[in-house]
């Protein structure tokens, strides 16, 4: 099941999320003081390069994943990406409850994959 295609799709969503994630949060700590038009232009500058290279990954995983497949993987994979962007970047505590969030995905993967 993984295969290359399936290793591509995750590296090229592993990426996306990365700007993604910039794009969504990085102005809350870069430029919290300006008008928010200019973070919104900021942050869609930041997009574009998430969407090149999202919307790849999306055309080619679904040659081998499922669609509620492709779902779960981008939501683990988000969450991966943000939980050491919100500590390392944005200084937020880590907490236990964190864990138990990442629990549940781990359920939510096997679930979505096992059959």
């Amino acid at each position: 099941m993984f295969n290359r295609t399936v290793l591509i799709t995750v590296g090229l969503l592993i990426a996306s999320n990365v700007f993604m994630t910039f794009a969504w949060y990085a102005h809350l700590k870069n430029l919290h003081s300006r008008p928010w038009w200019l973070a919104a232009l900021f942050s869609w500058g930041i997009a574009l390069f998430e969407y090149l290279l999202q919307v790849p990954a999306n055309r080619i995983g679904y040659t081998t994943l499922s669609l509620p497949q492709l779902k779960i993987m981008q939501e683990v994979i988000t969450l991966s990406v943000f939980a050491p962007f919100s500590i390392w970047y944005m200084n937020q505590p880590l907490k236990l409850d964190h864990l138990w969030a990442g629990l549940c995905l781990v359920g939510a993967v096997y679930f979505i994959f096992r059959s």
